[in-house]
């Protein structure tokens, strides 16, 4: 019985098509470009009306006797010069540095060892980073009466700790000797969340294998921090460094609420004097004089800041 033998299936066979033309990949490259910067152009138009025209306006202002509502009449440095006779001017500068140096000294170090300690943990540290974090969260306003209130020296809860421990009181932010570095314990503690966050994901980065290493070579806890762990995370903190000293020469929020600049001027800061000199002074010309002035410094400050970091990193 012979077997009939199979016909193949026939197989199909589609039609190359021809690669586009030369016009239509460059049309078609052009409509993703304007569809891009189509998407960017809300952004760029928000930066151009909230950030770049009020700071041009500002420079502008700062050279001008300014007042809402009136024609502007230009006085070139009569402005700097009145700022600069205030007396409050020392002061103000004198104030923000300090809270500078402290906020380094307290805020730079506390956000790196919670991160070290952090990132040693097996268990919760995923709950752990949300604690941390939570302070950000706070609205900044509310974060500053909730410590007003904790440092109430009648019935604050700072106070009734120390009865209870039997310590001596203090004025906290009703001292002139106390209120600033109290201050910067607020301020430290309202933002130091994330910094803390970007050290925990700068260490979680650096290969095991370097501690490893340590720890055969016989190097303890402190020896590992300085010779794995700062090395590997250099960048992460000459970064947050200096973001750190733009964001605390720019205090505000904590002299305004819990102090209003007092005592005895010992809160003032060079934002807090802006904003006395443009809302209670209504004086806009001194008040865009002292902004122009802080904003030549800190831009002094991170060019020179940035070429010694990349002349250190070259000579490494």
């Amino acid at each position: 019985m012979t077997k009939t033998a199979q016909r193949p299936a026939a197989v199909r066979v589609r039609p190359v098509k021809a690669p586009p033309a030369a016009g239509d990949r460059r049309r078609r490259r052009l409509t993703d470009q304007l569809r891009a910067y189509g998407f960017l152009l809300g952004g760029l138009v928000c930066f151009a009306l909230f950030s770049w025209y009020p700071a041009i306006r500002a420079v502008v202002i700062a050279f001008q006797e300014y007042t809402p509502g009136g024609d502007p009449e230009w006085v070139g440095t009569a402005n700097f010069t009145r700022v600069l006779n205030d007396p409050e001017f020392g002061a103000a500068w004198r104030n923000t540095l300090t809270f500078t140096l402290l906020a380094l000294l307290l805020g730079f170090a506390v956000p790196f060892v919670l991160a070290l300690v952090l990132n040693e943990l097996r268990h919760g540290q995923a709950f752990f980073r949300v604690v941390v974090y939570l302070p950000v969260m706070i609205p900044p306003v509310v974060s500053a009466l909730l410590w007003k209130w904790f440092y109430d020296p009648g019935a604050g809860l700072a106070n009734e700790a120390l009865r209870f421990l039997h310590l001596p009181t203090s004025n906290w932010t009703n001292g002139a000797d106390t209120a600033l570095i109290s201050l910067v314990v607020v301020a430290t503690w309202a933002n130091m969340g994330g910094t803390v966050l970007i050290y925990l994901a700068a260490l979680q980065s650096i290969p095991g294998e370097l501690y490893e290493a340590a720890e055969l070579d016989g190097a303890n806890l402190l020896q590992r921090v300085r010779h794995v762990t700062v090395p590997q995370t250099r960048f992460v903190i000459l970064m947050l460094m200096l973001l750190q000293i733009i964001a605390t020469m720019q205090v505000f929020t904590e002299p305004f609420v819990i102090t209003g600049g007092g005592p005895e001027n010992a809160t003032v800061t060079v934002l807090y004097l802006i904003y006395k000199y443009a809302f209670l002074y209504n004086d806009f010309g001194g008040a865009c004089a002292l902004s122009v002035m802080l904003l030549a410094l800190l831009g002094v400050f991170s060019a020179g800041y940035l070429r010694l970091t990349r002349s250190g990193e070259e000579a490494r």
